[in-house]
């Protein structure tokens, strides 16, 4: 799905006033019927994860990490069934998972001789049944199951999507018999920074605008909606390191991207919402 910036922005707007719930979403599909459910549901994490990094430093000064440990003891001591963690991240206006690993990290202070490592932390959040606490163990695990954009559980589906976009991309290059590396081989040869495939036979992706066609060297996917703050991060750290060392090649944002982002093609760097059909090889006429 390829949006114009106003309507991006559009329903940019619409998620300001709204929780990131999965009830939010839902309302979000009736409000744009028309945009896909993936595309609004990736356009909803990044808006949020966005949201987050701006207020990040706030929740974590002393004096709020201490009021809420607080407010969290005094809840489960009114009532140790209830979300009393899930209820205060909704009403600051946190990541419950985020807010999770705050008091998850200042109970293990409470309690524990030495500080705790990240890589415990990480552990715990993955697996609540390790937290020293029965009570806590469930306020964590309730943070996590509730938490759309944040957390272990949203980082495993990210991932699984992730690769499962990568795996559609390798079946459809084979069945247009390309040759190609993928990421794994090209960092057994050396390469440090490498697209998820080079073709070792560029192709050219045909162009209604443009006669000649754009020539691909390589192909990256992406399994996320391609917004102006996301692509600008992918231009600078990605892409254009392997137009440095690859050449032109054509990034995949499975789930839409702005189109106005599209303007780098005579550079080098072209964005697609899909696997292009209009391909051929360099040994056969693109006339």
């Amino acid at each position: 799905m390829i949006l114009t910036k106003a309507q991006y922005d559009e329903i940019a707007q619409c998620l300001v006033s709204v929780p990131p719930t999965r009830q939010s979403l839902r309302k979000l599909k009736q409000r744009f019927p028309s945009q896909s459910q993936a595309t609004l549901l990736s356009i909803f994490s990044q808006e949020y994860q966005k949201h987050i990094k701006r207020t990040h430093a706030k929740h974590h000064t002393s004096e709020a990490i201490e009021s809420y440990y607080q407010r969290y003891l005094n809840g489960v001591g009114e009532n140790g069934a209830a979300p009393v963690l899930l209820e205060l991240a909704n009403e600051v206006d946190y990541a419950p998972s985020l807010m999770a690993r705050i008091i998850l990290e200042r109970f293990l202070q409470e309690h524990e001789e030495t500080p705790p490592s990240k890589s415990v932390i990480n552990s715990m959040l993955r697996d609540p049944s390790q937290i020293p606490d029965g009570v806590l163990a469930n306020q964590v695990y309730q943070c996590i199951v509730n938490d759309c954009c944040y957390g272990p559980l949203v980082d495993c589906i990210k991932h699984a999507i992730g690769h499962e976009h990568e795996v559609l991309l390798r079946d459809l290059l084979l069945e247009k018999n390309l040759s190609f590396l993928d990421e794994d081989q090209l960092r057994a040869k050396g390469y440090d920074k490498t697209p998820d495939f080079i073709l070792q036979v560029p192709v050219v992706m045909l162009c209604p605008l443009a006669v000649e066609g754009h020539i691909i060297h390589w192909i990256e996917s992406k399994a996320s909606f391609g917004d102006e703050c996301s692509h600008h991060a992918y231009l600078h750290d990605q892409f254009w390191s392997y137009w440095n060392r690859f050449g032109p090649g054509l990034v995949i944002y499975w789930y839409g991207f702005i189109q106005e982002l599209d303007c780098n093609r005579e550079r080098g760097i072209l964005l697609q919402a899909c696997f292009p059909t209009d391909i051929v090889t360099l040994c056969h006429s693109v006339a």
